[in-house]
């Protein structure tokens, strides 16, 4: 009758250090997330975010993103009891919400300042070209 307590589910995620490489093969990405290599195989085809690139010898190549990736969907499937659609609808809106937040860099406002930097662009051209033309 009374609910499970679910506190440590941070604490798990954070258990899987991520060794500082470029590539990591299935067989080490299956042994930092404590996970079987045909689990990896099958949530590739459920979870777009996970895409290794395949070697020249067609062994799976997981970037750090695709590690971490692992990691979340695992903490959201085995700690939080997500379902496999309702994983991939999780991570596709935490997705969302990190490109609305980093795609603006600069205030939209100012169309003034940007017509000044581009002024200011042409007359560096113009002193470019007409060096090079001298």
């Amino acid at each position: 009758m009374a609910a499970r307590k679910r506190s440590n589910g941070k604490n798990k995620e954070d258990e899987v250090l991520i060794p500082d490489k470029l590539y990591f093969r299935i067989g080490e990405v299956a042994a930092l997330c404590r996970l079987p290599a045909y689990v990896l195989r099958f949530w590739e085809t459920e979870f777009p975010q996970l895409k290794p690139v395949k070697s020249s010898t067609g062994q799976r190549m997981y970037r750090r993103r695709d590690v971490e990736n692992v990691v979340r969907i695992k903490a959201l499937l085995y700690e939080q009891g997500f379902t496999i659609s309702g994983a991939r609808q999780q991570l596709r809106s935490e997705t969302k919400s990190d490109k609305t937040q980093s795609t603006i860099p600069f205030p939209t406002q100012s169309l003034a300042g940007l017509q000044h930097v581009r002024q200011g662009l042409r007359e560096i051209l113009s002193m470019l070209s007409t060096r090079r033309t001298g």
